[in-house]
């Protein structure tokens, strides 16, 4: 139970930060690994450096919010492997700034990219994930989702959305033998927080509130993603786990 031996995972975003930290981690614990990136040589130069590191995964290149490219991967599936054991949704993106300054192709992007994706992606993979050992669909949500952590309204909005898209799915589809659940991260090491990170006051405010005094690792997300993944964690579904480092359990700015 406590491995992903024979299972075939597809992985969103499978490029940078905890999409790209599940692949390594899914394919040391067994698993055949699909990922999706926007670019042509991200994907290429990971597929090479997962070679020289002893693994074999098969990428995928396209912006998953477009459907024709969604198509592109469901076939891939449909063709190679002809069932599906895990989705993980993972790919997401952000527009940071005030609710007032969105023009509208910005905020309908976000949403297209973190929430509309993730569900057109699962209805679309519902038949070949039925057909699946034991299967499971995982969505990287967010403390945004729940928390107005500054990260925009539109961000916040998709996240909300996904973790209530979570829930939904789990229920109407437990009878087809699916678990769905939701990891919500606070901050962690990624490109879409690379930025913010850089920023000192930021970081500060973001320690004071977070009992662990550090931001998270991709690694540490993964970890749950691979975990919700195995058979070991059967019985969870219609969940969303909060990796946050103690933040959301706070009132107050935690003791120094």
């Amino acid at each position: 139970m406590w491995n992903l031996s024979q299972k075939k995972i597809l992985i969103t975003g499978g490029t940078k930060g905890i999409g790209r930290a599940a692949v390594i981690e899914t394919l040391k614990l067994g698993a055949e690994v699909l990922f999706t990136a926007r670019k042509a040589e991200e994907v290429t130069s990971y597929e090479q450096e997962l070679r020289e590191a002893g693994f074999a995964a098969t990428g995928v290149t396209g912006d998953i919010a477009d459907a024709e490219n969604r198509h592109e991967v469901v076939n891939w599936i449909r063709e190679h492997w002809g069932v599906l054991d895990i989705l993980v949704n993972n790919a997401g993106m952000n527009i940071r700034k005030p609710t007032l300054e969105f023009i509208t192709e910005e905020y309908k992007k976000v949403l297209e990219v973190n929430l509309i994706a993730p569900f057109e992606l699962s209805r679309s993979l519902h038949p070949l994930l039925v057909k699946g050992h034991h299967p499971a669909i995982i969505n990287v949500a967010s403390i945004a989702g729940f928390l107005d952590v500054q990260t925009g309204s539109p961000y916040a909005m998709s996240k909300a959305g996904l973790i209530q898209q979570t829930k939904n799915l789990a229920t109407e589809w437990a009878k087809d033998g699916i678990r769905v659940n939701a990891l919500s991260p606070w901050f962690t090491e990624t490109p879409l927080t690379e930025a913010l990170l850089l920023n000192e006051t930021k970081v500060q405010d973001v320690l004071s509130r977070t009992p662990l005094k550090r931001v998270a690792r991709p690694e540490e997300m993964a970890a749950i993603i691979a975990f919700l993944a195995m058979d070991a964690s059967s019985y969870i579904t219609g969940q969303n786990i909060i990796a946050d480092g103690g933040m959301s359990a706070t009132a107050l700015f935690t003791r120094s």
